[in-house]
């Protein structure tokens, strides 16, 4: 569904489609790809055979037994090469992914463990994988089809089509070991995991509704920070439905159901717990306002998803916990590399740049008349400020390169935020400051250190 506005002027916004729940958590698994490849693996494989048939059928009926011995012979010769990749395509996944592995687990404990979910998500990593697989079940496939009779007169089998398939899935499996093998070295770059992290946090903001309450919703209270305005009148609540499935963090809702089934009864929706928040069975998910609950609303547990991880489909805060934790670890003694801690500061500022004008606190899900049906609590300005620098600034004191850049960065928000968005940004920057002046014992070093600079030191 695209973009759309209503009658009576309110802003545009995109619908979310009703499979987005299910084709992000097919994104967050790894045995999709792969399996699908091998269903598809089959599917072809029996159309090549039937192709090889009509083709030895066709040449039989013509009586050319002259042609059916020249392709007899070429797919004996293509027998040696299909035996060769069948025997060697299993060992070469295997070393692949063991040593592709290793890799994955120097990242997480370079970056953070929560960057595993970069690799498993990766389309590159799950073509190559599933590609792999189907070349070797093709391969297999294949000599089960040679004939053992040479008599062109008798042979009933000749697979030229499967075997020239088999050589094209080669071909493939090549150039993806390549793209793989580029993006698996990539992921071991600081670079290229904090831009990914930050391309998918600004992928949720964008797919934000834009028509957003400027306060939290009815019921909780309103932080420090939070826009002015009202959040709109849901009317009186009439009942709670309580979480009945696993323990786990709330990682997204089925935001298109969830607006249906609350049109259909006449009431609007109300999430209680924040995407990423852990809830227990027998937590309230939902606060229904409006109307009388039906025998239908009582099923809406089940339109939440569950899991043992946050995920970025519509957690606006993850992207800055895990740029956060990257920085944290730079700055760990262990580790001790504020370059890396600066790069994920950039992008902490790239992030709140883009939110900085948004109205935040909760986001309002709009029925097709422009009737609010749905509404979705976010982390509030203030919030979002307090997640990205609060433990940064209390471990970069030592560092004058990460209070350098902390301070550019607090200085380049305060000049793009509103007036009323300011206060939590000059908060961070007073506290940053008396920190370094009660740590640094030299003056020359404490001018140092809080003068900004948008590279740290150079």
């Amino acid at each position: 569904m695209g973009d759309w506005k209503t009658t009576d002027g309110l802003p545009r916004r995109r619908r979310h489609r009703a499979l987005s729940p299910l084709r992000e958590h097919l994104r967050d698994t790894f045995w999709f790809a792969p399996t699908a490849a091998l269903f598809l693996v089959f599917v072809v494989w029996s159309a090549a055979t039937a192709a090889d048939d009509a083709i030895l059928t066709a040449l039989r009926d013509a009586g050319d037994e002259d042609a059916v011995s020249d392709l007899l012979g070429i797919a004996e010769d293509a027998k040696t090469v299909v035996t060769t990749i069948s025997a060697a395509m299993m060992t070469f996944i295997g070393v692949v992914f063991s040593i592709s592995l290793v890799a994955v687990q120097m990242a997480a404990g370079q970056f953070s463990p929560r960057v595993v979910r970069i690799f498993v998500r990766s389309r590159i990593t799950k073509a190559t994988f599933a590609v792999f697989l189907a070349t070797f079940v093709q391969s297999l496939l294949v000599l089960t089809s040679y004939d053992l009779q040479r008599d062109p007169a008798l042979v009933a089998s000749i697979p030229l089509v499967q075997s020239v398939l088999t050589l094209i899935l080669v071909g493939l499996s090549v150039v993806l070991f390549v793209m793989y093998v580029n993006s698996t070295l990539r992921l071991m770059r600081v670079a290229h995991v904090v831009d990914l992290i930050t391309r998918e946090a600004l992928r949720v903001v964008a797919n934000m509704p834009l028509d957003v309450s400027a306060q939290k919703p009815v019921g909780t209270s309103t932080g420090s920070g939070s826009d002015p305005g009202s959040s709109p009148d849901l009317g009186p609540e009439t009942a709670r439905i309580a979480h009945h499935g696993r323990a786990g963090v709330l990682r997204d809702v089925d935001i298109a159901r969830l607006v249906r089934m609350a049109r259909q009864n006449g009431v609007v929706l109300r999430l209680v717990p924040r995407i990423g928040d852990f809830v227990v069975p027998g937590t309230p998910v939902f606060a229904v306002h409006g109307g009388p609950v039906a025998k239908a609303l009582r099923a809406l547990s089940f339109q939440v998803s569950v899991g043992a991880e946050r995920t970025f489909h519509q957690d606006l805060g993850f992207g800055l916990r895990q740029l956060s934790d990257i920085a944290l670890r730079a700055l760990s003694p262990a580790v001790n590399d504020p370059t890396t801690a600066v790069q994920a500061v950039d992008r902490i500022v790239q992030f709140l740049s883009s939110v900085a004008r948004r109205p935040l606190g909760a986001l309002l899900h709009r029925d097709r008349q422009g009737t609010v049906r749905l509404v979705q609590p976010v982390p509030d300005w203030t919030e979002l400020v307090d997640l990205a620098f609060t433990e940064i600034r209390g471990c970069a004191v030592s560092s004058p390169q990460v209070t350098r850049r902390l301070l550019a960065g607090l200085d380049d928000l305060l000049g793009a935020v509103p007036e009323d968005r300011r206060a939590p940004l000059v908060r961070h920057r007073t506290l940053l400051t008396q920190a370094v002046e009660r740590t640094v014992p030299e003056a020359a070093d404490r001018a140092f250190a809080l003068h900004p600079d948008r590279q740290g030191i150079g």
